[in-house]
């Protein structure tokens, strides 16, 4: 689906005022995206199995925030949507992640980042998002000192990528919102992909580090991806505050829709009480 652009972000500009009743949707590119010759939104797959809207082709990334009905700056979450890099589950774990951070009390903003086969561009989106949500915290009501990221399965891995690397950019640097941090406050992979190899090592492109922001991972243990209790141990290893949350049964890709009979319904209450004791720890 292309489409014209809602919103364009170019440098520190002055954005439109928005609320929680308007969305703010824009590029997070000035121009072509790192490496692209083409600057296509996505497209819808076709492919609404488990009534998921999945989109691909995505060569011009875009943010989506949204506010909570509250006034004054307000912490924020970076929300990467899953879908092995090859697609993104744009509703089961964005819009309707997004709602729920709203109703928390967060501004929430959604990553639709470069998809198929694109993780370095992804990573590149993930950087140049966080930078941008700090850069223009004003703007957007958004308390700087209080980012942090969630992402599921393949977003799990961008959002640890994106806590372990952040003191250089992945890509060359274009304006002024590059020259501001993009390391996130806090992260939250959630049913996280990716993280560990199959000989059981980490992966090295999120090996822990002392530095790193605090975590809270989450899994079932009938997970195929499962790797809560090898991340968890590497973290504590370099002395990176973490939250491990497991239960027995789930599998993958889920979101917050989980049946209230099952025990991992929960996880959004903890995940919430765990940003909140992140946001009081830093005031």
């Amino acid at each position: 689906m292309k489409t014209v652009l809602l919103t364009t972000l170019l440098s520190l500009c002055v954005l439109p005022v928005f609320s929680a009743a308007t969305p703010l949707t824009f590029n997070i590119w000035p121009k072509l995206a790192p490496g692209e010759t083409t600057a296509d939104l996505g497209k819808d797959t076709g492919d609404h199995g488990g009534n998921v809207l999945r989109l691909s082709d995505i060569t011009a990334p875009q943010l989506t925030i949204t506010r909570p009905d509250a006034k004054g700056a307000r912490p924020a979450v970076l929300i990467f949507p899953g879908g092995g890099y090859g697609i993104l589950a744009a509703d089961l774990e964005g819009t309707e992640i997004a709602a729920w951070l709203n109703n928390e009390g967060y501004v929430a903003a959604v990553l639709h980042y470069r998809v198929p086969g694109k993780r370095d561009g992804a990573f590149q989106d993930a950087q140049r998002a966080m930078s941008t949500l700090r850069a223009n915290a004003k703007q957007y009501g958004i308390d700087p000192k209080h980012i942090g990221v969630l992402g599921f399965s393949a977003g799990g891995h961008l959002t640890v990528r994106t806590a372990c690397n952040y003191e250089k950019r992945a890509y060359e640097p274009i304006d002024k919102i590059d020259k501001v941090s993009c390391r996130p406050d806090f992260a939250l992979p959630i049913y996280p992909a990716y993280l560990i190899e199959k000989d059981g090592q980490v992966a090295a492109d999120v090996k822990p580090h002392a530095g790193m922001p605090p975590v809270f991972i989450m899994q079932t243990r009938d997970d195929p991806y499962f790797c809560v209790d090898a991340y968890a141990k590497a973290l504590e290893e370099a002395k990176v505050p973490v939250k491990p949350v497991t239960y027995d049964k789930g599998g993958h890709g889920y979101g917050i829709r989980a049946g209230a009979d099952q025990p991992v319904h929960e996880w959004p209450v903890e995940a919430a009480k765990w940003i909140k004791e992140q946001v009081r720890a830093k005031r």
